[in-house]
């Protein structure tokens, strides 16, 4: 047995010279395509959305198509380097889903930038101190984030990609003992996707004991701090403040998933599999919405989100988002858009980008 692993264990420290030689080579190719951009993005979603479509077609196994995803993603993340160091800001602290979801889209070798609010990720990025921002725009429980919506609405940014990021609900502490819990910490919205469960599993700590937080990450730190609580958060909050896992996946909903958009300055280029984010108004009249989708079912464009916000024009007028299914550049979104444009009192496109 022994000569047999000694063999089997040679084959693999061939196998790694090998990848160490590619790898090397990768880096130094990506440094010269970011000599000859010249100053272009070094960040292109399209690109990158096509690289690893075409290795999951490619996956002989036995490792999964998410496994190579993310091996990937890290290794585009660390060649992306090579041509230009990159930003990403998002809503912090440390420790939060919107960190997970920017180091899920852009992989570990990039500065983060965590921000106090959803409104300063655009303002780091809008003022160039980031390169990208990653902000959370829905879920698939509690429904959209207004915030991100409005700020949208008024920004000169782009949607340039997005995440879907599935929530797991972590009940976090010191210590493993749920005697001795008194109180929790969490975010408003992890506790509503987690009433049914500390319901259930901690029917004691009710009203006052559950304490809002700011962020998941704060609940976290906040355990952290106190042995008599605990927090609702996520696992890499639990990592940042060393906390101990008390029960995992405490959502009420097993499916519970955040979509994340990526802002930023760029135009994107079609990818092959793409979606385009509107926002549009339409005078308050009988059948005006009827009316101003119909250029989409016209054109055979299929619509996969609609959301309604207050304009603040005035008293019961309303904008609302739209995601499509394309790209703006192809050619029956194109026409489309072209009749949205004749129809609506207002149509700006958020962006097109690969679908997540």
């Amino acid at each position: 047995m022994t000569g047999q692993l000694k063999q089997l264990r040679d084959k693999i420290d061939v196998i790694d010279s090998e990848l160490l030689r590619l790898m090397s080579a990768r880096a130094a190719l990506a440094r010269e395509i970011g000599q000859i951009k010249n100053g272009m993005a070094a960040y292109r979603p399209e690109r990158e959305a096509q690289v690893l479509a075409r290795l999951r077609e490619l996956n002989p196994g036995p490792l999964a198509n998410e496994h190579i995803v993310r091996l990937f993603t890290e290794i585009m993340s660390l060649c992306r380097s090579m041509e230009e160091p990159l930003t990403v800001a998002y809503l912090g602290p440390q420790g939060t889903f919107s960190e997970e979801a920017a180091l899920k889209r852009f992989g570990g070798v990039v500065t983060t930038l965590p921000c106090s609010s959803i409104d300063d990720v655009f303002r780091k990025v809008e003022s160039g101190k980031a390169g990208y921002g990653v902000v959370p725009v829905e879920n698939s429980t509690e429904g959209a984030v207004g915030r991100t919506l409005d700020l949208l609405l008024q920004t000169t940014l782009k949607v340039c990609g997005e995440v879907a990021l599935p929530i797991h609900q972590l009940l976090l502490a010191r210590h493993s003992d749920l005697a001795r819990i008194k109180k929790i910490y969490s975010h408003p919205q992890s506790f509503s996707q987690c009433h049914e469960w500390l319901n259930a599993n901690l029917p004691h700590l009710k009203g006052a004991a559950r304490i809002n937080a700011a962020s998941n990450a704060d609940a976290a730190r906040l355990a952290a701090e106190d042995e008599d609580a605990a927090a609702v958060a996520g696992k890499k909050a639990g990592e940042v403040f060393r906390l101990t896992v008390c029960a995992e996946n405490i959502e009420d909903d097993p499916n519970n998933t955040t979509r994340f958009l990526v802002i930023g300055l760029q135009e994107v280029a079609p990818s092959g599999k793409d979606k385009t984010s509107l926002v549009m108004s339409v005078k308050n009249r009988p059948g005006a919405i009827h009316e101003l989708l119909a250029p989409l079912a016209d054109h055979g464009v299929s619509m996969s989100r609609l959301e309604s916000r207050p304009s603040r024009a005035g008293l019961w007028e309303y904008v609302f988002f739209v995601d499509i299914e394309g790209h703006q550049q192809d050619t029956k979104i194109a026409k489309a858009l072209q009749e949205l444009r004749e129809k609506a009192a207002f149509l700006k496109v958020l962006g097109s980008y690969p679908a997540g």
